[in-house]
């Protein structure tokens, strides 16, 4: 059975903290999972940074995106969301996530423009999903 976990509404970037590392690893040489390590780098470039308030960071385990290693999903409240995967589990991903996630927040429908797009989120998109309600025209 899955168990709920009510969090406050708005825009977020739910890190899946059970990711494998990478393609060929599940673990980093420490025991930690890729997802887990995204998930804390996600965390402190976040605090490091104003600019990204507006974006919460949760976590929760498995996004069933198994194939992609290290994947995140975007979402708010009547807004496209996006799952995002394939990176690497470190800060310079986080912040190319975050970077993102800011204009996805400050959008109308959650779709940001390409040119405003990070170079670091280019080639990592999934799925894209309809808010509750919505589908895209």
């Amino acid at each position: 059975m899955v168990a709920l976990r009510p969090v406050p509404p708005g825009p977020a970037v739910i890190a899946c903290t059970t990711c494998r590392h990478s393609a060929d690893a599940r673990e980093d040489p420490d025991g930690t999972r890729g997802g887990a390590r995204l998930a804390a780098a996600l965390r402190a470039v976040q605090a490091s940074d104003p600019s990204y308030a507006a974006v919460a960071v949760q976590e929760m385990p498995c996004l069933f995106a198994c194939q992609a290693h290290c994947t995140v999903h975007l979402r708010a409240p009547g807004k496209v969301g996006y799952v995002l995967g394939r990176f690497a589990p470190d800060e310079a991903a986080a912040r190319a996530i975050l970077d993102y996630a800011a204009h996805y927040a400050a959008s109308a429908t959650g779709q940001v423009p390409f040119r405003d797009w990070p170079a670091g989120v280019k080639g990592h998109f999934l799925t894209r999903t309809p808010p509750e309600g919505f589908v895209v025209e």
